[in-house]
């Protein structure tokens, strides 16, 4: 089982975001969600080992295909991939 680490803030919806802790875009990602105050969770792929790694990479292509990071998970149905500040606006009413 991948362990997301949670943000507290409100309720947009169920947030997951399969993120590389030296990626900039992901870092964006979650200072644009901080900012609006947006509860999400979060997983740092790049500090994960063995088969948990291989779990969340599995389950991360699954959702985006291109393997690209960040890749954001909505509500266990949509998909933002990348830094897509139009579709995190409309996700959180900015």
């Amino acid at each position: 089982m991948i362990n997301f680490k949670k943000v507290d803030g409100k309720d947009v919806g169920d947030i997951k975001l399969f993120a590389l802790s030296t990626c900039g875009w992901c870092k964006k990602t979650k200072t644009f969600l901080s900012d609006y105050g947006a509860a999400y969770s979060y997983v740092d792929v790049d500090l994960l080992e063995g088969g948990e790694q291989d779990e969340a990479l599995e389950q991360q292509r699954a959702l985006n295909p291109t393997g690209s990071f960040p890749t954001i998970w909505v509500n266990d149905e949509d998909v933002i991939v990348g830094y897509d500040v139009d579709a995190l606006g409309d996700l959180v009413g900015a």
